[in-house]
């Protein structure tokens, strides 16, 4: 029986010219914004759990929130970055605090 699908070559596409036309998939950094209210204690737990940031750089990202305004927690293909913001904002609602967050394009 014959595959249902042809190998790249037989479709005329030579090997590297099959790799030059996969591009890696856009990536999104997910933006935590400062408010007044939201505990830094509480701030620096969702990046050492949603995000997975040792605890001195998730330190550093809550006091770039708090300092600067915002702060880049990770960079992820869009679908893990909206799934993480997702769950910033529903550990935040939980908990009653009004931190927020952001997915957006990384900057050229």
């Amino acid at each position: 029986m014959a595959p249902r699908w042809a190998p790249a070559d037989d479709v005329g596409l030579a090997p590297e010219e099959v790799r030059a036309a996969i591009r890696p998939p856009p990536m999104f950094q997910v933006v935590m914004l400062n408010d007044d209210f939201t505990p830094m204690e509480f701030v620096v737990g969702v990046l050492e759990r949603v995000f997975r940031l040792p605890h001195p750089h998730a330190m550093q990202v809550m006091l770039d929130v708090h300092q600067k305004g915002m702060g880049v927690c990770g960079v992820y293909t869009r679908e893990v970055a909206e799934t993480k913001a997702s769950l910033v904002l529903e550990l935040a609602r939980d908990q009653d605090h009004p931190l927020q967050c952001l997915v957006e394009p990384v900057p050229d």
